[in-house]
């Protein structure tokens, strides 16, 4: 089985060009199961109802989010009508929508998980180690098939997931930083993992944003409204063949694709 897993998808920029590219790599890789990163989706910042739809148009089966999946308040009150859209597993049982799902495509299941780091973030959420722990064994009831959503700043943290679940999940794919990183390997027990998938949006700008924007924000301190950049549009991902019947990884390679 090949799973696309797309990084932190920024503004209207990086929702294009999934519409544009996505049915190429699908075809190019025989994608079954599509996963995005979306909490920057809006504006590069939070995620609205209807770009939630708009993504599914597009084929991205379900999108995971982090630390911004609140900056659109209008999502608040429709969160737990959108089942393609999962938040963090370990934010507080009071926040509405779910941290993890099963996906199904026809006789393939692929479980899906969330989760939010906690070094040098917000101190809001739960320990991600041991939501991780108690919500994996409940997805391998129905699919041996799991993909883990890792969004934390720290590579630590990141890597530190990794090998925690090895051999308990198919994949560890960290997001938030939006810079693919090259570490891409199959542990040891047969666990995919990467500290960053990257991003899909504007690649000359810092991290998705306007330069002279985030430049002026260093230098001064001073507020600065920030802006989705425009150029040099790039798709960033991973793509993973696991086993479907073992639920190991076979491979993961790391996907780079120009738009515009």
């Amino acid at each position: 089985m090949n799973i696309l897993f797309i990084g932190d998808v920024v503004g209207k920029q990086g929702r294009e060009a999934i519409a544009e590219l996505l049915p190429q790599i699908t075809e190019e890789f025989n994608i079954e199961f599509c996963i995005a990163n979306a909490e920057n989706a809006a504006g590069g910042a939070g995620i609205t109802p209807k770009i939630i739809d708009e993504l599914a148009r597009y084929n991205v089966d379900i999108l995971t989010s982090g630390d911004h999946i609140w900056d659109r308040r209008e999502l608040l009150d429709e969160m737990d009508n959108k089942d393609r859209l999962v938040r963090p597993a370990n934010f507080a049982v009071e926040v509405p929508g779910v941290g993890c799902c099963v996906v199904e495509k026809g006789s393939k299941k692929v479980g899906v998980l969330n989760l939010q780091g906690r070094v040098f973030m917000a101190p809001v959420v739960e320990n991600p180690f041991k939501a991780a722990e108690k919500l994996v064994a409940e997805l391998k009831k129905e699919t041996k098939v799991i993909i883990v959503d890792m969004h934390a700043e720290a590579t630590s943290e990141k890597v530190a997931m990794g090998h925690f679940l090895d051999g308990e999940v198919s994949a560890v794919i960290g997001t938030h930083t939006h810079i693919q990183t090259a570490d891409e390997k199959v542990l040891s027990k047969g666990t995919a993992y990467i500290t960053d998938a990257g991003m899909v949006g504007p690649c000359d700008s810092v991290i998705g944003q306007k330069k002279e924007k985030i430049i002026e924000r260093f230098l001064t301190g001073l507020p600065v409204r920030f802006e989705v950049a425009s150029e040099d549009i790039q798709l960033h991902g991973v793509i993973i063949d696991i086993d479907e019947k073992t639920g190991k990884a076979n491979s993961i390679k790391r996907l780079q694709r120009g738009f515009k």
